[in-house]
């Protein structure tokens, strides 16, 4: 789904870590060695359409490389 997101993403969790991610090696090779962490959130999304929704977003996150591979899980429907 393509998307943009506005503004800043609330709710941070972290639902995994290192050796718990299943695509650490994936990870690695492409970005790089990190303490890599899996999170999701809540954020504002603009869709392709132009409408703004609240969206559940997940990525990967590593100290010193930054968000990797943001992506809608579930939009939150009003």
């Amino acid at each position: 789904m393509r998307f943009e997101p506005i503004g800043s993403i609330t709710e941070v969790e972290t639902i995994a870590v290192e050796s718990s991610i299943r695509d650490l090696g994936r990870l690695r090779r492409r970005y790089g060695d990190g303490r890599w962490r899996k999170l999701k959130g809540i954020g504002s999304v603009r869709l392709p359409d132009g409408t703004i929704e609240k969206a559940e977003l997940h990525w990967y996150e590593a100290h010193g490389i930054g968000k990797k591979e943001l992506k809608v899980k579930r939009l939150m429907v009003h």
